[in-house]
Formats: C-alpha cells, structure tokens, sequence
C-alpha cells in the first residue's frame, strides 16, 4: 500500500494538537520535525542566505530570481512573502520548511508521458510570485510561512524520504517552486547524486540566470502556460506572458522533458483566437511532440462568480490543437474523456489509457508504439 502524507494545511487543529505527521496512520518522526516559528517580522530558524539579489543603497537589496525585480527595504519582504532584507542581506525563510508534503501519481502534475503509473514525492512552501485569482492551493500560495504550519525537512532527509518510500522522482510543486528556489536547487543536486529524478509544476516565471543553473538538475516540468495575452496575465496573474515563453523555450533547449498546462476560463482564456495562438506557438518554438494539457476550471477563491468549463469548450480546445499540429492533446479534470489517454501518432491507437490518474494500459516498448513502431515522445520505464 502506498503511504501518503496528509495535507498539513487541511490538518491544522490535528497537527497542533498531536505534533506530528500522519501517514496513513503511519508515524514518521526521525526524518521529519516541526519548525518553531520566530515572531512574524523575523520569519523562521535558521533563514538562509538568498541567491540571485543585489545589494543597492541604504541597506536595500534587489531580487534578481524572477522577472519582478523586487527592490526591498532593510525588514521587509519580497512580493512572494518568502524572503526577507536583514540589514542589507537577502535571506529566503522557507528553505527545509515545506508546508505540504505528499506522495502523488506522476499524473497529478500532470505528466502523462514521464514513466506513467510511478509516483512522486511532492514538496512545497508558502509563497507564490504570481496572484492568480483561479488559484486552488491559495491557502499556502497566498500565505507567509509565518501563517501556514511547516515541518523542517532537510534537502538531504528530503531525498531519504524518496528513497525510502521508492519514489523515483521528487516533485516541486502546489506552490510556485520559484520562490524556494535555494531548497528545491539544494534537494535536487542531491536528489541527482542518489539516482533520483527531479521535477517540477511552475508558472514559469523565473529568471534565466536561475532557471539555467537549475535544468541541469531537472529531469521533467509541467510549466502553467496560463493563457496568451499579457491583459490576460496581469488581469489573473499579476503577471506578465513573455518570461513565461522564455522560461519554457529554456527548458526545451537544455533538455528537459517537458509538458505544458492550460487552464481554460470561460469568457477569460477560452476564445478559439488565443487558443489557436497558444498551439501554434507551442507547435512552431517548442515542437508538435510537445504534451499539451487543456484543464478543466471550477469556481474558486476569487472567480467564483464564473462556471466551471463546459466540456465542449474544451474538447474544441483539443481539436484546435490537433489542427495546429500538435500529437499529444489531453483534457484534464474530466475523468472518464478520451483525451486522457495517450494516442501513437501514427497508427492513432491508445499506448497508454488512463481514467482519472489511474493508468490501466501500457503499449509502449523502448520508447515505440507497440501496434506500428513508431517513436512515441517521452521518458519510458
């Protein structure tokens, strides 16, 4: 039986009361402790120095991790909340203190062509670099670590923690990986060394500097392309589109399996115009082998006023798709649809089928459909 971690910020009267996390009715305390929040003005125990920032006058420093370029006073905060000025140093508050902690379905990333039916073991933090107004984990995106109950989890007990529940890959995700960079880029050096995979959910909103020294670690990425227009991001994201494009052109380049997410908005994201220009972007810059995922949206936190997409929206969305070019189209978030199955590109026969992120067929043999032979994309058992 797999053993899954609870989700701690769900948990939170059982946690104070109990200290310590449960598994399934398993206990695990050698590995994982709780982290003793300091006063919220100085964060957490033991910060550690941030990377990627500068020092400017009067004790302000600028963060050069993602494309806000937040320049901070001496005891504030960025805008991700996670990483603090202390007398002209930078400091990140959340490495080794995730929030949640799980073992997930690959599929949950979702990744339907990174060797489906295994599992990962999925970390995250406080914090977010975005303020997307659809988020569905903004319990903990939107929070400060001071507010969310953390466990103190070391990169090195992170990896024993995989090792020893035989997770092939450890997932950065839930929240924007981003913004605990320096404990996800420490885990992964590590994770590297012992044999085991890297991945991660992100926004892609990330810097090039950062994002480079981190895809040698990465073995796959879902990136959130969330819709095609900048009125678009800074209306739902507080974003802006066009690091988002650089980010996942990097990942393409140095190597990194990688599949794309697109949540689709009714009246926001969901015209045949944005989408058509989103699979012909995806088709020309990154390739037609390239997993597209189009996501079904439910109303949360704040768009609740709008409905949750129809099914035929979407199965339009994947159909565009197909005729802009691209061999892998998924629907997400309507179990029981065809296009949660992957189909050869060739012979057009499902090689792996699915329900939900439940994988019941396999027909792919050293990478190739094994009806016609032909070369299926992916990473493969």
């Amino acid at each position: 039986m797999k053993l899954f971690f609870e989700k701690l910020m769900t948990r939170r009267s059982f946690f104070k009361n109990c200290g310590w996390i449960a598994l399934s009715g398993v206990v695990v305390s050698k590995l994982v402790k709780f982290a003793d929040a300091q006063e919220a003005k100085l964060g957490y125990i033991e910060p550690k120095k941030a990377l990627y920032y500068e020092k400017l006058s009067k004790q302000r420093v600028r963060c050069k991790l993602c494309p806000r370029y937040c320049v901070v006073n001496s005891g504030d905060r960025g805008f991700c909340r996670v990483r603090e000025n202390r007398d002209g140093d930078y400091y990140t508050l959340v490495h080794s203190n995730p929030c949640a902690v799980h073992i997930d379905p690959i599929e949950k990333k979702p990744l339907f062509q990174f060797y489906p039916g295994t599992a990962a073991l999925s970390i995250a933090t406080a914090g977010c670099n975005f303020t997307c107004k659809n988020c569905q984990n903004y319990d903990i995106s939107q929070a400060r670590p001071d507010d969310t109950i953390n466990v103190e989890l070391l990169p090195e007990d992170t990896v024993k923690l995989a090792l020893k529940y035989e997770t092939p890959t450890i997932a950065y995700t839930y929240t924007e990986p981003t913004v605990f960079f320096e404990y996800m880029f420490e885990t992964a050096k590590i994770a590297r060394q012992k044999g085991v995979m890297n991945i991660y959910h992100s926004n892609g909103y990330i810097n090039q500097e950062a994002l480079v020294a981190l895809a040698q670690y990465l073995d796959g990425a879902n990136v959130d392309l969330k819709g095609f227009s900048d009125a678009f991001y800074q209306e739902i994201t507080g974003g802006t589109l066009n690091p988002v494009l650089e980010s996942l052109k990097t990942l393409k380049k140095h190597g990194v399996w990688l599949e794309i997410t697109n949540l689709v908005i009714p009246t926001k994201n969901d015209s045949d115009e944005m989408i058509r220009d989103l699979c012909v972007w995806i088709e020309s810059e990154l390739g037609k082998e390239t997993p597209v995922h189009f996501s079904r949206f439910h109303p949360q936190y704040k768009l609740q006023n709008l409905p949750p997409t129809p099914v035929e929206t979407l199965k339009r969305a994947a159909d565009i798709a197909h005729v802009s070019g691209l061999e892998y189209v998924y629907i997400g978030n309507v179990p029981g649809v065809e296009e949660e199955n992957t189909y050869c590109p060739q012979c057009g026969k499902i090689v792996i089928g699915r329900t939900g992120y439940h994988v019941h067929a396999y027909k792919i043999k050293n990478g190739k459909c094994e009806f016609c032979g032909a070369e299926i994309a992916g990473k493969w058992k």
